[in-house]
């Protein structure tokens, strides 16, 4: 007699429960999931703490309307990565002039510089918050360990370390529960939003956007992508392996939309809370995002301070190498120097060195005497003057069909992308009116 599955000789093998697929889902996320967790750097936390302190409930409603515009130009970054196998950089040089390249590079790096030096400097002000010594050593301390890490870990090993890190961000989820808040007041704040052509209003709302929608973020998620091309045994470039594109595109359409997700989530409830403890108790000059830690002890609580300070060390363990890592990719591409963080410093020198000399330059910044509020604001303004155009260049190169194959983009993309592309170009001038005396 022959034997059927479910026999007591061939038992039927257990379907994995709901739980168990979640688990393997979440493992699945990269790229997508890393950028997005990076956007919520010290830097952003001092600029969405300012709003949160400032203004209240007034720009809760910032985060669900720059969720999609962030969403949709990230999973177009994505696209062009994995189909071309080659990063931002590498396609604006093969497609364009060299001054539009070098400027465009030369602009992210001096922009991502300064912004690891805030991000380095705001994780020393943090530590000094919860431990005794000198700040100095915090800050020595943070810019090497980020800096070691990228150079000894191979980076299969060291995407899962920052996937990790992400975890990090859920401290301001719980902070907010900590704190306690009006929700209805916040819910109304949320979908039904309060606008103001005040100039002051105005100034922050293009820093929120300029925070959420950075060009750091666009330069590392495509590199990713190109990178997990390269790193992975029977993946090839979209464009030389069509019959992988399906489940790639689902891959990087969930990672991208999880992580933006993540990311503005997390932002809605840092501004939430310092509008609860803050702004509520008359605190409305938050510069700093350890100044924001410090401000909420007397008013929320330890556990709370605890919260919030350690979020910042783990947000910038997370962000600085993806400063960095950009900046360089950035650079190597423009260069057809090798760019890889698989790969051991002696066969990539020019790319590890690219990522030394940034991070020991934004390290540096912290012991000039640089205001730390001005070296936000700047980066800010970097970052939104590079935005604007860089988002041109990639939904251009997105329509190329010699770039994309038969691959260009979905309606949805190709809409979504120029909303976002105009938004950001309008606020790029908006900013450029309020440095105006």
């Amino acid at each position: 007699m022959t034997r059927t599955k479910g026999t007591a000789a061939s038992p039927p093998r257990p379907r994995a429960g709901p739980r168990f697929k979640f688990i393997k889902v979440l493992l699945k996320l990269g790229p997508g999931l890393v950028t997005g967790a990076s956007d919520d750097d010290p830097s952003g936390i001092a600029t969405y703490s300012q709003v949160g302190a400032q203004f209240g409930y007034g720009m809760l409603w910032v985060m669900p309307f720059s969720y999609p515009l962030m969403a949709v130009i990230q999973e177009i970054s994505a696209r062009i990565g994995r189909l071309t196998g080659l990063g931002l950089a590498g396609n604006i040089r093969r497609h364009y002039p060299k001054p539009i390249l070098y400027g465009v590079v030369s602009l992210l790096l001096i922009a991502n510089i300064v912004n690891l030096g805030a991000d380095i400097g705001a994780m020393g002000a943090a530590a000094k918050l919860l431990m005794p010594g000198p700040l100095w050593a915090y800050i020595v301390m943070f810019g090497v360990v980020s800096l070691l890490l990228q150079i000894v870990v191979p980076y299969t090993k060291y995407v899962r370390y920052l996937k990790w890190l992400t975890l990090a961000l859920f401290a301001y989820v719980a902070t907010a529960v900590v704190v306690g808040e009006p929700k209805w007041q916040a819910i109304r704040a949320t979908f039904w939003p309060s606008f103001s052509l005040h100039r002051d209003y105005f100034t922050a709302l293009i820093a929120v956007l300029g925070t959420t929608i950075s060009p750091y973020l666009f330069f590392w998620q495509a590199s990713e992508e190109a990178q997990d091309v390269s790193v992975n045994a029977g993946e090839r470039p979209l464009k030389q392996a069509p019959g992988q594109a399906p489940a790639q595109f689902r891959r990087i359409k969930f990672d991208t939309y999880f992580g933006m997700a993540l990311s503005n989530l997390v932002a809605f409830f840092i501004i939430l809370t310092t509008a609860v403890t803050l702004r509520a108790h008359g605190i409305s000059d938050i510069q700093t995002a350890d100044q924001a830690a410090e401000a909420l002890k007397p008013l929320a609580g330890r556990f709370a301070f605890l919260l919030f300070a350690l979020g910042i060390i783990g947000t910038g363990l997370l962000a600085v190498p993806v400063l960095a890592g950009s900046a360089a990719y950035g650079v190597s591409e423009a260069f057809r120097w090798t760019a890889s963080l698989e790969k051991k410093p002696r066969l990539a020198v020019k790319f590890y060195g690219t990522i030394g000399a940034a991070t020991a330059i934004g390290l540096a910044l912290n012991f000039v005497h640089l205001n730390p509020i001005k070296a936000l604001f700047w980066s800010a303004v970097l970052n939104g003057v590079v935005a604007a155009p860089v988002m041109v260049l990639m939904m251009i190169l997105a329509r190329d069909a010699k770039l994309m194959g038969k691959f260009t983009l979905p309606l949805y993309l190709r809409v979504g992308g120029w909303i976002a592309t105009a938004a950001m170009l309008i606020a790029s001038l908006g900013m450029i009116v309020t440095l105006r005396p």
